[in-house]
């Protein structure tokens, strides 16, 4: 019997798990028969073996029964400190894109503007997770 045990790992990533998966298969990315422990979707086999959730931009580890998962490396200070920087960056940056959307009536600006914030949350959303 097999035990399957996740963890976060950055990841490039799209809002949609669909796509992630798809994006997978197209870097050649294995489908496999095993899921995810949290979320039961598929699990791919990327190209350095490593078994990986799209769904949840996890890494999963199998181990057998009995044996004790692989430790996880926490962040150090250092790389901690950075992830806070950053996010506390690109927040600003978020507040930035807020107060030009409110005084745009251009559809164009207001679109780019748009896509420009969803990218900033989506990179925010991403050190959130690495800092877990």
């Amino acid at each position: 019997m097999y035990l399957l045990w996740g963890f976060y790992m950055q990841q490039d990533n799209e809002s949609n798990p669909i796509k992630r998966m798809a994006e997978l298969l197209r870097q050649g990315a294995t489908l496999t028969d095993l899921s995810c422990p949290v979320c039961v979707s598929p699990l791919f086999r990327l190209h350095d073996g490593t078994l990986w959730c799209a769904k949840d931009e996890k890494k999963v580890v199998v181990v057998k029964e009995g044996e004790q998962p692989p430790v996880v490396q926490q962040t150090t200070p250092k790389t901690s400190v950075a992830y806070d920087k950053l996010e506390v960056i690109l927040m600003a940056k978020i507040a930035d894109i807020q107060s030009k959307i409110e005084k745009t009536n251009d559809i164009d600006e207001l679109q780019k503007l748009t896509v420009a914030l969803s990218e900033l949350l989506n990179n925010v959303d991403k050190i959130k997770k690495l800092k877990v």
